[in-house]
């Protein structure tokens, strides 16, 4: 197994990658562990912010290092909330939290026709921190924004995230078919793919990167 540090302390996200990647023959540690502190994240881009973690990570442990960015880009409100997705709003005691973000949502939304909008998670993988060729890998997830919350199994904007082919929002979703349609899962699909060159042979993912776009 091949040491890979991971640009975040978030518990969820170390299951998620570790459970994906240990295919890859990669062992995941989260940098906390390590004692490596957040990367500051300035960019305007989900691509600019995950280089920036995965190089923190890398340059602190010497270790290759896998960071993801991700965010909701909503075409009515150019792009927005985009990269701010987890701090769009807060509440008036001035903390953060998802009823504040999904409120100014909606209220952004209001009286506008087109709903369109789009999960986006990027990852990049770095082999080291001077590392010139990273692999980056995109994958999107396309709904609409309601106006209106439905389900109770997501998170973030999961309740107003509205898939028309299936019906239902993000947070209607039984969890494992989420792990599958979702963003982050085409995006992880598509990192596989990549890694194939670097690792040897592994177990294909359905046969390559569906939907998730290295680029």
């Amino acid at each position: 197994m091949k040491k890979v540090v991971l640009a975040s302390g978030n518990p969820g996200k170390l299951r998620e990658f570790s459970a994906s990647l240990a295919a890859a023959g990669i062992d995941m540690v989260p940098q906390s562990a390590l004692g490596v502190s957040e990367a500051e994240e300035p960019f305007h881009t989900f691509v600019e912010n995950a280089l920036a973690k995965a190089r923190h990570a890398s340059r602190a442990t010497g270790l290759p290092a896998l960071a993801d960015d991700s965010g909701l880009c909503v075409h009515a409100l150019g792009g927005a909330p985009g990269v701010h997705s987890a701090r769009y709003a807060r509440m008036p005691d001035g903390t953060r939290s998802d009823a504040a973000n999904n409120a100014r949502l909606v209220a952004e939304m209001a009286g506008r026709t087109d709903r369109r909008g789009s999960y986006v998670a990027v990852l990049v993988y770095m082999r080291s921190a001077d590392d010139p060729r990273p692999i980056v890998v995109e994958g999107s997830w396309d709904g609409e924004v309601l106006d209106a919350p439905r389900g109770a199994n997501g998170f973030g904007y999961d309740p107003y995230f509205y898939l028309p082919d299936l019906g239902m929002t993000a947070a209607e979703l039984p969890l494992e078919q989420k792990n599958i349609l979702s963003h982050r899962a085409r995006a992880l699909r598509g990192l596989l793919w990549a890694l194939r060159g670097e690792f040897g042979s592994f177990p294909d993912q359905d046969g390559g990167p569906a939907g998730g776009a290295p680029r």
